[in-house]
């Protein structure tokens, strides 16, 4: 069975745990969770998380119907085969003497990236962009020696006025005990 990278979207009540049961449904299944964004949403009091995962089609929907009867989760979709656009963010610091700066800032320039810091032994590069500009301009600068690295991961929405989460609507509201109850939409 092949596998392919899942982006899937988990709109969650904003409570403590909720990534501890959220990421433990990945973990028994076996998925190793490639990228993980979670933020706050245009919703108060909910957070949106964006997993990346690589797994079979139909695996990937077991956990996703799982996810769906968490208590805190409010809405999921899997969003991979959807119209979407998706960025990462890095921060790079770079090994750069005087020798190497211009060069290593003329490699910027060509990734639309934007130097934050300079020191005398270093700099440090802010990238955006898709998973595969991020990853070549690593690559690049691996040459001049990478001191630290920190990735965002992806974070993704689809194109277009209405997004896969409000579709249909929120899936399922709260009762003031927290219960759930069919959405009326």
């Amino acid at each position: 069975m092949a596998t392919t990278k899942h982006t899937i979207v988990v709109l969650v009540e904003d409570r403590p745990g909720v990534l501890n049961r959220v990421v433990s449904l990945f973990r028994r299944r076996g998925f190793n969770i490639e990228s993980l964004a979670v933020g706050h949403s245009e919703t108060p009091g909910l957070s949106r998380m964006i997993i990346v995962v690589d797994g079979a089609t139909t695996a990937v929907e077991q956990v996703r119907k799982q996810l769906d009867k968490l208590i805190e989760v409010v809405k999921v979709t899997d969003i991979s085969e959807d119209n979407l656009v998706a960025r990462e963010l890095a921060l790079i610091k770079v090994e750069s003497g005087p020798s190497t700066r211009s060069e290593i800032m003329q490699i910027t320039d060509i990734f639309r990236a934007n130097i934050l810091d300079v020191a005398s032994d270093s700099i440090v590069i802010e990238v955006t962009g898709d998973d595969d500009k991020v990853g070549s301009l690593i690559e690049l600068l691996r040459g001049f020696g990478i001191i630290e690295l920190a990735r965002t991961g992806r974070i993704a929405m689809t194109r277009g006025t209405i997004g896969p989460l409000l579709k249909q609507g929120i899936s399922k509201q709260r009762k003031s005990n927290g219960q759930r109850v069919a959405d009326s939409r």
